[in-house]
């Protein structure tokens, strides 16, 4: 069964925000990609919406939609005569239109150079393996290194819907340099998180050139010698 509220809060930065119903006890949250309408969530807009619950989190809210959503086909519409006054008026421009969020994910770095480059940085280790540079070992760590920065950024993704204290960027930066990278492009994927902070995505592939030419120094060392 729908229900109706309004939305008391909307983060544009963070893409969430929450719905106050007078049939929920507590503020339901909500994410952008739960959102479907011609303009994008702003405080005050009254909005109807699927309740659920997930894990021991409070009420989520899926299938968010604008009390007026529908609009009139033109092919329905009936052409008005305009006024003698509106005649002169010049043509006021259209608004433009909000990016959906699939349509922001088409914007993002294709998935197969992503994958593609995490495959060439596995080769690389491998050959550094070969030529006696790094101990078998060293994969056992990388795995570790990359699990942690996956967590770090599930906890900070977790931080941010519940309002908790945030994992700080370099944290996430640090990690990345260090080799865990590739868990932080998975998390970014799976989780939809940081995706679209232009700022943090900079700084990311910056993190993945520099473990790339680390790790290509370290390689080529001895026939550079």
């Amino acid at each position: 069964m729908r229900k109706q509220g309004t939305v008391v809060r909307w983060d544009r930065e963070r893409a969430f925000g929450f719905i106050r119903s007078p049939e929920i006890t507590a503020d339901v949250f909500f994410h952008t990609r739960d959102f479907s309408g011609h303009n994008p969530p702003a405080e005050g807009m009254e909005v109807t919406f699927e309740e659920i619950h997930v894990g021991g989190k409070g009420p989520r809210a899926l299938s968010v939609e604008p009390v007026r959503n529908a609009v009139a086909s033109p092919l329905d519409a009936t052409p008005l005569p305009l006024p003698a006054e509106a005649e002169i008026l010049p043509k006021a421009k259209p608004a433009q239109r909000s990016r959906t969020p699939r349509e922001k994910r088409r914007e993002e770095l294709p998935l197969w150079i992503g994958l593609g480059l995490i495959a060439f940085w596995l080769l690389l280790w491998l050959v550094g393996i070969g030529f006696g540079r790094f101990p078998w070992v060293i994969l056992t760590a990388v795995v570790i290194l990359n699990l942690a920065t996956f967590y770090m950024y599930w906890r900070d993704k977790d931080a941010a819907i519940t309002e908790s204290p945030r994992v700080p960027e370099d944290w996430l930066h640090g990690l990345g340099v260090a080799g865990g990278w590739p868990g932080g492009w998975f998390a970014q994927h799976i989780l939809r998180h940081k995706t679209a902070k232009t700022r943090f995505q900079l700084m990311y592939w910056v993190t993945v050139a520099l473990n790339f030419a680390a790790l290509l120094a370290w390689i080529c060392w001895p026939l550079i010698q």
